[in-house]
């Protein structure tokens, strides 16, 4: 009888727990978009010079905090842009506008001369890529991963956009671009579900490309690898945006928009127009991110999304969401993935020499080979 109540009680628990799940679930559904992302005109592309003009912006949840006041800059097509400044400063938030999760409070954003407000935000969102710090791999296939930037994809495409994205470590894997990943790409590293992200991104073949510091939580190594990727795409005609904090990722823009604590453009110019001012913006940035935000030039504002400034992410709370249907799967998944990693990790250390000295082309021979292994 002791058990059977113990089982019951376990069992109510866990309904409990779904029973809250599902409650959110439905609410987040019930929810009516401000941004309607099927009307407006339909994006065919969105190439040219992207202009803030004038812009001032707050989160609708939080009227009363200014994130943007009077913001105005201009990225040129075809240029790679780094948006810098201190924690709070809204770099990310320029992304969000860019992508038409929120409109602007007062002001435009203009691509080519027209106003996105105006524009599909579904077909717009098609042109734009983003590979965020943290990016989301789902349970399935390396090319599932990949393909998800683009649903009908075709196998040349998906190895097209990986030979770019530089994932030469697929052709490690016996099953090449069918290798499961694991439950939020376990099986991989940091470097290595980054250059998945950046394929997957590629693929779409965007106008405009988003890096949201893409490389900040990587090793050096992995950070190597990565930007080699990078810098191939930047060579493009892409109109890439980087948010960045890592000064490898700064000095290698074409331009630098320096964002200040009160919602302004404080600077804006090259690495070299910018670092040769001793009392800039930038150099006070940077100084004081050197020493760990310690002495040196005196505090630079620093704002704490707990405290009001930061978005009231929608996109926090469904991975929040997310995260706890799959938290007891996880742990067992990564149990039973533990050895399968240790594997894949010497795979890597026996391959690191010739991933470093291999060309280009040897991307999309490796996961070729691949394939014609696996369908052997």
């Amino acid at each position: 009888a002791g058990s059977s109540m113990f089982g019951l009680s376990s069992f109510y628990s866990e309904l409990m727990k779904g029973v809250g799940a599902a409650i959110r679930l439905f609410e987040l559904q019930d929810r009516n978009p401000t941004v309607p992302p099927t009307k407006g005109d339909k994006v065919i592309s969105a190439r040219g010079p992207i202009r803030f003009r004038d812009l001032d912006f707050s989160y609708p949840t939080r009227p009363a905090v200014t994130i943007f006041r009077e913001l105005d800059f201009e990225i040129p097509q075809g240029s790679n842009v780094a948006i810098v400044g201190p924690s709070g400063a809204g770099k990310s938030t320029i992304a969000s506008l860019l992508l038409r999760f929120y409109n602007p409070t007062k002001g435009q954003i203009l691509i080519d001369g027209k106003d996105i407000s105006t524009m599909n935000a579904k077909s717009l969102r098609r042109k734009i890529g983003v590979v965020s710090q943290e990016p989301v791999l789902f349970s399935g296939t390396i090319a599932e991963n990949i393909s998800y930037g683009k649903p009908n994809a075709t196998r040349t495409e998906i190895i097209a956009a990986a030979r770019r994205a530089n994932c030469q470590f697929i052709s490690d894997f016996p099953d090449g671009l069918d290798t499961h990943v694991g439950a939020r790409g376990a099986q991989l590293s940091g470097g290595q579900k980054q250059r998945i992200a950046i394929a997957r991104a590629l693929i779409k073949n965007p106008d405009i490309l988003i890096l949201d510091e893409a490389t900040s939580a990587l090793d050096a190594e992995s950070e190597t690898l990565v930007n080699s990727a990078l810098a191939a795409l930047l060579q493009g005609n892409l109109t890439t945006i980087s948010i960045a904090h890592r000064l490898s990722t700064i000095k290698r823009s074409d331009t630098i928009v320096v964002l200040s604590s009160d919602g302004r453009v404080a600077e804006q110019g090259t690495y070299k127009e910018l670092s040769s001012r001793p009392d800039g913006a930038f150099t006070k940035l940077m100084e004081w991110q050197m020493s760990g935000g310690e002495g040196g030039v005196g505090p630079l504002p620093h704002y704490d999304s707990s405290a009001g400034r930061g978005p009231p992410s929608e996109t926090e709370e469904l991975q929040q969401m997310l995260q706890e249907g799959d938290e007891d799967y996880a742990e067992d998944d990564d149990a039973e993935t533990e050895s399968e990693r240790e594997v894949v990790d010497e795979q890597k250390v026996e391959k690191k020499d010739e991933e470093a000295s291999s060309e280009p082309d040897g991307v999309v021979v490796g996961v070729e080979e691949a394939e014609h292994r696996r369908s052997k």
